[in-house]
């Protein structure tokens, strides 16, 4: 990945395996970067103990962050590696998220990595509000991971977007590919662009005689398959690797991705804030909830989050 040299990691505080940490190390050997992992800890019930001083109250919540940081130092044992620098830190805070985000931008981490959740019964990735909040809001890219490894000439898979040709959609689908080009070099894997395109509108048909909706389809088709071609040939990458299909990006994003078993999907979001972003609503919302592999979430260039201090 670019420039990637000083890692964030976020430790489930619920298990002892840390799929996150693991992918971690493996990003940060191929990058020769250090890790940091971070632990954001609150308890309702030590706020709740009002009949306790200020003092005691501060005690109780330091031997907590004390017992969390022993327990961290000895799971960091089991994944300590030559040439790697592992730092740790253990935070109190009422929201995960918030304490993630300022101290990724107040120590200037190059990525977050975090691990997700597995529905036992779904066998399908669940990502919880934290997850939602990272993405949406983090300035720097976002890494979920599920539990598994990366393969030899594995499979990163690039949501791109060629409806649109202003400036801003083209520098992000430029970051995107070569993000995962980056990837691809340091771990021997493939890269393949995929596009989804609309279909025919049907009040057009209905409300048009002379309308071809044939014509119009392939005409929609052929124009977006030439954008992804040359958006694919400019980066060096196979057009065999580009897949085009019609259909809403929420839908054949995650289709396109099991079909070709891939470890890594990386998309672009734009972090929205206030009354909007309590609503699910814009694409790569609609795609991150189908896909049941690792994913990267990248933000436009010149994003600030809210939570930046100026």
């Amino acid at each position: 990945m670019k420039n990637l040299k000083k890692l964030l990691v976020v430790i489930d505080p619920s298990s002892d395996v840390q799929p996150a940490l693991a992918r971690a190390i493996d990003l940060a050997s191929a990058n020769s970067a250090s890790i940091t992992v971070f632990l954001s800890i609150f308890d309702f019930s030590y706020e709740m103990t009002s009949i306790l001083s200020g003092h005691e109250r501060e005690a109780m919540r330091q031997g907590v962050i004390s017992q969390r940081q022993a327990w961290l130092e000895e799971l960091l044992i089991g994944y300590t590696k030559d040439n790697i620098q592992i730092e740790s830190e253990v935070i109190w805070h009422n929201r995960p998220f918030e304490s993630i985000i300022q101290f990724a931008i107040s120590g200037s981490f190059d990525i977050i990595v975090k691990g997700t959740h597995l529905h036992d019964k779904l066998k399908s990735v669940i990502f919880t509000p934290t997850d939602w909040h990272l993405m949406r809001k983090a300035p720097v890219p976002v890494l979920l991971v599920k539990d598994h490894a990366w393969p030899v000439a594995g499979k990163i898979l690039c949501a791109i977007n060629v409806g649109s040709e202003d400036d801003d959609h083209q520098t992000l689908n430029g970051k995107i590919i070569e993000h995962a080009k980056a990837l691809a070099n340091q771990f021997d894997a493939q890269v393949h662009l995929v596009n989804g395109y609309p279909g025919t509108p049907v009040n057009l048909a209905i409300e048009l005689p002379d309308f071809d909706a044939h014509t119009y389809g392939e005409t929609i088709r052929m124009q977006h398959e030439q954008r992804v071609c040359y958006l694919a040939n400019s980066f060096d990458i196979s057009s065999d690797f580009c897949h085009v299909k019609e259909g809403l990006p929420e839908d054949v994003i995650p289709d396109i991705a099991r079909q070709i078993d891939a470890e890594l999907v990386i998309l672009g979001t734009v972090g929205r804030t206030g009354f909007s972003a309590a609503l699910i609503g814009n694409t790569a919302e609609h795609v991150i909830d189908s896909i049941n592999c690792d994913l990267l979430a990248i933000k436009p260039d010149g994003y600030r989050s809210p939570l930046a201090e100026d």
